[in-house]
């Protein structure tokens, strides 16, 4: 729908604002009193703390009505909560009852009402409006109450309205934001610095993605939105720090689907003097402490899976799992070319170009990943496609590295950090070359970091979770479209699609 073209129902509200200017009263209002939230009100009331004759001062949008003859039922809803309001005829008057408040107001309004609360003799606390104030006139109608707003496109695309008619949605980000808190508290307490690093990166690094590009104009200089902390992060373990985080928004201009999103929030922590061994058990207890904070237990349910956080986690070679699910022994198969046809006897199709680091991540992806629902941490992957990781003292093709999964998908991933600058080096040329032959998820080579290794940085260990996914699993959501407030979409080329432009607004009435 065009933003010039309006239904009929929006020309009904309009002209009932011109007829509010018309009679002096302000539509927006810059200032309202309020003295409770609903939720407030409400349990001041149980608690005996408001009396027949004590006023409360409440706002909030109409979300339904019941418009009756002397006497109307209506619900306001705030951010707390939905609360109950009487109007009667004789307490507010003919002009504010029958002109006012049911000629005037529609549901999505927002107003002010000011009474003493009491109970019907249904059980539910009641607000008895002896004043009432519009603060807000809505001039797009609210999806059908009883439809809802149901349509994932819309939902994402109008968020705001999905917040306000799907009380549910509401809880998902409140659920989020309890995730992120409980974090921080978690890492603050273990004596972890949060800090900033740039968003904006001369050189993007840290992780095997593509890159936004942008453009300084006064420096004339091409930037990179950054797809990752870590090159940052490990210049302060460097500098002197022994425990750093950052959360904060990663781009990566990769696809989208239900667990990839090209802007997303993760969670990095760097800590020296410590190994990938360390850093699994703290992934242990950071995830349980935060998931217990928001969810009051380590069970929970997710897309039908009943899952036990409880640690400690199994710790599962990335080579036996593989053999386990497919029968290849991928150190039996060291050439990639004999490894792309042992994954095809089993009915895979590799990529033809992909080397032996990515046709094992790929038989992790199609044939291990999913039916990893239980925590359990994956370890040892191949050292060409972790060009950050410390290679294994034991077996120099793999590297100390870990990737957690829960309810089917990866959640984190960690190292035990090279902090070898020589081999470093090395690794970043390769990627370099395999960079400029056509991989455009290859590590360009940072020479400042480099230098910075060159300086020394004691053994750490690094680790880096989307808060996205946590959040899927805690809420027990399908999409990370739907733990992301305003999810990527594609550009609507014929003008706006507005929620509710297809229904009308039910109401109550009397019976």
């Amino acid at each position: 729908m065009d933003l010039h073209t309006i239904t009929e129902q929006e020309r009904v509200r309009r002209q009932k604002l011109v007829t509010l200017y018309e009679r002096g009263i302000d539509p927006y209002p810059a200032r309202c009193e309020r003295t409770h939230t609903t939720k407030q009100a409400k349990a001041a009331f149980e608690r005996g703390e408001l009396g027949p004759d004590d006023m409360v001062a409440l706002v909030g949008r109409i979300m339904t009505r019941r418009v009756m003859g002397k006497a109307s039922f209506a619900h306001i809803e705030d951010g707390s909560g939905r609360i109950q309001i009487h109007l009667r005829l004789d307490r507010l008057g003919e002009e504010t009852y029958n002109w006012f408040f049911k000629k005037m107001l529609d549901i999505g309004d927002i107003i002010g009402v000011k009474g003493p609360i009491f109970r019907t003799r249904t059980g539910e606390i009641t607000c008895e409006v002896r004043e009432l104030t519009l603060l807000a006139k809505t001039l797009h109608p609210l999806p059908d109450k009883w439809h809802g707003l149901t349509d994932v496109e819309t939902r994402y695309r109008h968020r705001y309205v999905d917040l306000m008619v799907n009380p549910d949605v509401r809880e998902i980000f409140i659920k989020r934001a309890r995730l992120v808190r409980a974090i921080r508290d978690y890492l603050d307490s273990e004596g972890f610095i949060e800090v900033e690093t740039p968003i904006l990166q001369p050189i993007y690094g840290g992780a095997a993605a593509r890159p936004f590009v942008t453009y300084h104009n006064e420096l004339d200089q091409e930037l990179y939105l950054r797809i990752s902390f870590e090159l940052y992060l490990k210049r302060l373990i460097v500098g002197g720090y022994e425990r750093v985080y950052e959360i904060g928004r990663d781009f990566r201009n990769e696809g989208v689907s239900f667990k990839h999103n090209p802007e997303f929030t993760q969670l990095e922590f760097y800590e020296a003097y410590t190994d990938y061994h360390g850093v699994m058990r703290r992934a242990e207890e950071l995830i349980t402490y935060a998931v217990e904070q928001v969810n009051g237990s380590l069970c929970l349910t997710y897309q039908g899976h009943d899952i036990d956080l409880t640690p400690p986690w199994p710790r599962v070679p990335l080579a036996d799992i593989i053999k386990e699910r497919t029968g290849i022994d991928i150190f039996q198969y060291r050439d990639p070319d004999a490894l792309r046809r042992a994954i095809q006897d089993i009915g895979g199709n590799p990529n033809p170009q992909a080397g032996w680091g990515k046709l094992v991540d790929s038989l992790l992806s199609s044939y291990v990943e999913e039916t990893l629902i239980q925590p359990t941490f994956i370890i040892d992957y191949p050292v060409d496609i972790s060009p950050l990781a410390k290679r294994s003292p034991d077996n120099p093709e793999i590297v100390e590295r870990f990737e957690g999964f829960i309810g089917g998908m990866e959640i984190c991933n960690a190292f035990s950090e090279l902090n070898d600058p020589l081999d470093q080096l090395e690794r970043f040329l390769e990627q370099g070359r395999a960079l400029e032959a056509g991989d455009e998820e290859a590590h360009p080579v940072d020479e400042d970091f480099i230098l910075a290794l060159r300086f020394g940085m004691p053994p750490t260990g690094g680790f880096g979770m989307g808060i996205d996914r946590l959040t899927m699993i805690v809420t027990d959501k399908p999409s990370i479209r739907e733990v992301i407030l305003f999810p990527h979409l594609r550009t609507q080329l014929r003008g706006l699609s507005h929620p509710a432009s297809k229904v009308s607004v039910v109401e109550e009435q009397e019976q």
